[in-house]
């Protein structure tokens, strides 16, 4: 039973070598299909070797032109001199009151902008307005005084003319109508000095500009001097700048004044936002140095300054050849 088995299982010689011819064959492709797939391979990878580097060096070219060394150093070759100043108001007007008054009303604060002719403060007018009043008083009567001496010189006149009456008369009553006439315009005259006084309670801004500091408050005696000691009257009510007119204030060493000059081009910018660059130009060279620091003071006008510029604030200024 078991011999049977085996002999039906069992694979001849010639059964062998016919099932190992098509193991070689499919070998035999599969090296050929490789060796087709290399030489077609190669030339593409020969061609991508070739332009890598041309491909790598258009960028460097590219990349060559867009750095602007030449302008930077150009840039800080027309540097000749950096000196840090502070910014400051070309005007700082302090507004003074005309005559000693008390201050009523303030109408504008530490920072408001302020416009040409605008009221900023109120003066106490009571006692102007009330010498006005008797002023008007006065004229009233003087008119009534002229008209008085010229009915009394034309009565003259008539008594002269039918010789009842004396040339002196005549002159006398003449003269008074005159007098009468000066005094009126003696009046006229009070009454518009009455008026300035009363228009300088009325406290107007010079100039378009910002309030940088507010010296006096309501209620506060102001006068135009001063009279000595720190419990004085107030002698300013208000202080204006314009901030569209700015300057830059240093002090440059005495060694370096041989690379500033009038109407030198600069360039500005403040120290809290150093990216800001303002021009600038040399507009006034002081006529006198400080011995102990050994410096001359130069001032710089800032051309189109903005909100960014705020006086007092640090600031540097690079002078160009």
């Amino acid at each position: 039973m078991d011999a049977a088995k085996l002999q039906s299982i069992h694979i001849s010689q010639d059964q062998r070598r016919r099932s190992s011819g098509p193991f070689w064959l499919i070998l035999l492709l599969v090296l050929v299909a490789t060796g087709v797939a290399l030489y077609f391979a190669r030339p593409w990878s020969e061609d991508t070797r070739s332009l890598k580097p041309t491909q790598q060096a258009a960028p460097s070219a590219t990349a060559e032109k867009s750095v602007p060394l030449a302008k930077v150093e150009n840039k800080q070759g027309d540097t000749v001199l950096t000196v840090s100043g502070h910014i400051i108001n070309r005007q700082r007007i302090e507004v003074s009151p005309r005559v000693m008054n008390q201050v009523v009303w303030i109408g504008v604060k530490k920072g408001d902008h302020v416009k040409k002719g605008q009221v900023v403060v109120q003066l106490d007018d009571a006692e102007q307005k009330a010498r006005i009043a008797e002023i008007e008083g006065e004229i009233a009567v003087a008119r009534v005084a002229i008209e008085r001496a010229k009915v009394a010189y034309a009565r003259v006149q008539k008594l002269r003319a039918t010789q009842n009456d004396t040339a002196e008369h005549e002159d006398d009553a003449r003269l008074a109508v005159a007098s009468a006439e000066a005094h009126l315009q003696q009046l006229e005259g009070a009454r518009a000095t009455a008026q300035v006084w009363l228009e300088w309670t009325v406290i107007k801004s010079p100039i378009d500009g910002v309030v940088l500091e507010k010296l006096a408050n309501p209620g506060e005696l102001v006068s135009p001097q001063s009279f000595g000691g720190t419990r004085g009257p107030s002698t300013a009510l208000v202080s204006l700048g314009d901030p569209n007119d700015l300057q830059v204030e240093i002090d440059v060493n005495e060694s370096d004044l041989t690379k500033v000059s009038m109407d030198q081009r600069c360039h500005v910018s403040p120290e809290a936002y150093p990216d800001k660059i303002y021009g600038g130009v040399v507009v006034e060279i002081a006529p006198e140095a400080n011995r102990q620091k050994g410096t001359l003071q130069i001032k710089v006008q800032i051309e189109k300054p903005d909100h960014f510029l705020t006086p007092e604030l640090s600031a540097k200024v690079e002078f160009l050849k």
